[in-house]
């Protein structure tokens, strides 16, 4: 039976594909090949495959292109709006900074005129007190005088009644209307020196009035003020405070340890004196000190920031991100291993940039990075910059942050140009992209 399968299946093969003989002449020889039906159908298999697995892996290779070259479209956008996005942050901050300046400018100098105020409205109230004094003591010596006068009159009376006419009591009841006249003179002279001084103790209430209509719109304009201040205050440390914590440095500790070791021009906001006479501070000056403190701890958070890799390494616009943090598989031996870094690919000469203050601890080659920049940084953090192609600074050298250190290059274990760029504290790698995207919504 199955020598009738293999004749029918002979037999179909022979009309598909029949028998050829493929003829070899020379000068003196005539030689064929003979070609049968299996194996030509073996043949026509084998070139069916082949040409089907060519035109999968030309759809596979230009699928893949279409899609890298949609990926570096869709990075480059990404980086143009993360760019813009930078740039009107920096802005923001600019304006945030200079309406925080305007209004310290405009509460210091609300405080130098409420200081006016009070010294004025103080001596107003000592002139007014003492006013009052002066017309109690007129309008005493005034009832006294108007007594002495009244017994008077009555005693010169008394006397005309008694006395014989050209008698010494004649003579001085003659002269007593004269003395009448001057001090009924002076009395009217000490009633015009006591309505003017009335006039001038009412001018001084008035006055006084206006003083405390004014200390109170003064008190309003204080507070508007103190309450931009605070908001812009708020605006300011706030995201600071969160930038430190998701980069996992704990803001306290970051702070206390700039307050110790800052020793730089400037420094921390001294608070106000209060009173030496034991007095309690007023509110206004509470919530200046309450400010001064938040425009201290805000200093230290600059100082802090300039201090910690917050910063990318180079222009985002001129590089695009082919690698990060974590296990990959190796380009070299194609094993799993552990990328401590991030690259970032360009062009040859690309700069590159210091991500904060610190002081240049290496600079040449070393193995595996090749041209190698490391710098260290305070709280215990170091930045490097590998396969440079040139090197801009030297072991010792301070630089700050924003400082071209080198330019790209692909010296070292690398397989094409880029920046291998690593962040560790304490000598152990974390990821860098933790710091840039803290900072991205604050830089």
């Amino acid at each position: 039976m199955r020598g009738g399968l293999y004749l029918r299946i002979h037999a179909f093969l022979e009309r598909r594909f029949p028998e050829r003989r493929v003829f070899l002449k020379s000068d003196s020889d005539t030689r064929f090949i003979r070609l049968s039906s299996e194996t030509q159908l073996v043949t026509v298999a084998g070139l069916a495959l082949f040409v089907s697995w060519a035109i999968v892996a030309t759809a596979i290779v230009l699928m893949d292109s279409i899609g890298s070259g949609n990926f570096r479209d869709q990075a480059r956008r990404d980086q143009q709006v993360y760019q813009e996005r930078l740039n009107a942050l920096s802005t923001e901050r600019d304006r945030r900074a200079e309406e925080a300046l305007a209004a310290q400018e405009r509460f210091n100098s609300a405080l130098q005129q409420i200081s006016t105020m009070q010294s004025e409205l103080l001596a107003s109230e000592t002139r007014r007190r003492e006013l009052e004094t002066g017309i109690d003591v007129i309008q005493a010596n005034l009832r006294e005088t108007i007594k002495e006068r009244e017994i008077l009159k009555r005693t010169v009376l008394d006397l005309r009644e008694q006395t014989a006419p050209d008698s010494p009591e004649e003579v001085l009841a003659a002269t007593a209307p004269a003395q009448l006249e001057f001090l009924t003179a002076a009395l009217a002279e000490t009633a015009e020196e006591r309505d003017q001084i009335e006039s001038d103790a009412q001018s001084a209430l008035n006055q006084r009035d206006d003083l405390e209509l004014e200390l109170r719109l003064n008190a309003q304009r204080n507070d508007q003020i103190f309450r931009q201040l605070e908001e812009a205050m708020a605006i300011s440390v706030d995201p600071l405070n969160k930038m430190f914590s998701a980069a996992g440095l704990p803001p306290d500790r970051i702070l206390e340890q700039v307050r110790r070791g800052y020793s730089g021009e400037g420094g921390p906001l001294e608070p106000l004196s209060l009173s030496t006479r034991g007095e309690e501070a007023s509110p206004d000056e509470i919530r200046a000190n309450a400010l001064l403190n938040q425009m201290s701890q805000l200093n230290l958070y600059r100082i802090a920031a300039e201090q910690a890799p917050f910063s990318v390494p180079v222009n985002l616009n001129q590089v695009r991100q082919s690698s990060g943090f974590g296990y990959r598989r190796d380009p070299k031996t194609g094993g799993r291993r552990l990328h401590k870094g991030s690259d970032f690919a360009g062009g040859t000469g690309t700069d590159i940039f210091a991500t904060a203050d610190g002081v240049v601890t290496h600079a040449g080659w070393q193995s595996g990075y090749g041209r190698l920049v490391k710098i260290q940084h305070a709280f215990g953090i170091e930045t490097r910059y590998a396969h440079n192609s040139n090197l801009r600074v030297k072991a010792g050298q301070r630089v700050s942050r924003g400082d071209h250190i080198a330019d790209m290059g692909t010296t070292g274990r690398s397989t094409g140009t880029h920046l291998h760029y690593e962040v560790r504290v304490n000598g152990k790698p974390v990821n860098p992209m933790i710091y840039i995207k803290a900072a991205r919504n604050v830089f």
